[in-house]
């Protein structure tokens, strides 16, 4: 029976959305929420002259009612026979104040921003008063109409500005967090990257430990303290360790100075500071210490150090030499510390290696 093999499929990354694609979708959304905006706003100036004139139309409708109103009361309370008395004059004289009315409504209608039926003015005669009482009632329910619409279509316009506001309230919120991410972030990878390089520039890439610059620094801040004291130097170099890399490579010798490091920083005490100074050199700084007898018992760990390194590795090869140097008894100058370290353990190398001395005492200003 054949096996069938079913192809494997890594799967698909995980799409996740980048700040950079969120706040651009935002600015796009924000300049088309501005753009609509803007339209409303347009609309709800131009409904607001709307509701202007209508309320002007309808004043006027008012007025012309009042007029129509008196002209009626006259024609009743004359009779139609009568002499052209008082009474008949102040009917004429109604009749025409009403005429001037409806032909001032008519054009003010005509006046209208947006095209608006006519009212249409009868003739002169007895019968025209009921005929623009018609005309009257409906051009006043027009424009009523027509307000109730104006005022519908604002609170939509304004409910909808409302809205498009809110949304680009989140929208610009939205926007603002994605930038806060993105700064966050790179804020992050450049303190990072900083953190990377400073401690690059001031450790050995091999053994990890303190490098020359910031040894000397060190001994830099301790000397210019407020409150200098009592601080040493031990210079240490491994005996051998060339046969090492000639012999067995130097992938051997890289191995034993990262164990021997390892081994100098956990021997020495915390606020003690063990660096490489280049290739099989290493410099310890001591502060704080008690006599010559406590710097010996410290020597002895560091070449105990490498002596255990070395037989952990089944050398037989490496040893040490240390030279110390203690400020300000044995050296007046603390820039002069580690010359002097270095100096003591030339000597312990010429009286047969594997041992430590001390540094002979100097003269300030000598």
């Amino acid at each position: 029976m054949e096996e069938t093999i079913t192809p494997y499929h890594p799967p698909r990354p995980r799409w996740r959305p980048q700040p950079i694609a969120v706040g651009m979708a935002a600015l796009v959304c924000l300049v088309f929420g501005l753009v609509f905006i803007a339209i409303q706003v347009k609309a709800l100036y131009s409904d607001h002259f709307q509701q202007q004139y209508a309320a002007l139309v309808l004043e006027a409708v008012e007025r012309a009612k009042n007029a129509r109103n008196a002209a009626s009361l006259l024609k009743l309370t004359t009779p139609a026979n009568a002499a052209p008395a008082a009474d008949q004059s102040d009917y004429q004289q109604a009749l025409s104040e009403l005429h001037a009315r409806v032909a001032a409504l008519d054009a003010l209608i005509a006046s209208s921003p947006i095209p608006a039926p006519r009212l249409w003015q009868p003739l002169d005669t007895a019968n025209s008063i009921d005929d623009m009482n018609r005309a009257l009632a409906a051009t006043e329910d027009y424009w009523r109409a027509r307000r109730d619409d104006i005022s519908a279509d604002v609170r939509t316009r304004t409910l909808r500005v409302a809205s498009v506001l809110a949304v680009l309230m989140v929208v610009v919120g939205g926007a603002l967090l994605a930038a806060l991410v993105v700064f966050a972030r790179r804020h992050r990878h450049l303190a990072g990257l900083t953190h990377r390089f400073r401690h690059a520039a001031q450790h050995d890439a091999m053994t990890g430990l303190p490098n020359r610059q910031q040894f000397l620094a060190r001994l830099e801040q301790l000397a210019a303290g407020r409150t200098p004291g009592k601080c040493a130097v031990l210079f240490i170099d491994l005996d051998g360790f060339k046969q090492v890399n000639d012999t067995l490579g130097h992938g051997v010798g890289d191995a034993f100075l990262i164990a021997v490091a390892q081994r100098f920083r956990q021997s020495l005490r915390p606020g003690d500071l063990v660096a490489r100074i280049g290739g099989d050199e290493f410099a310890a700084l001591v502060s704080g210490f008690g006599g010559d007898s406590e710097l010996a018992g410290i020597a002895t760990r560091l070449m105990n150090c490498v002596g255990d390194t070395d037989t952990q590795m089944g050398l037989a090869l490496v040893r040490a030499s240390v030279g110390i140097a203690t400020f300000p008894d044995r050296v007046a100058d603390h820039r002069l510390l580690v010359a002097a370290a270095d100096s003591a353990m030339y000597e312990v190398k010429r009286s047969g290696k594997n041992g430590y001395a001390f540094a002979t005492r100097s003269i300030p200003g000598a």
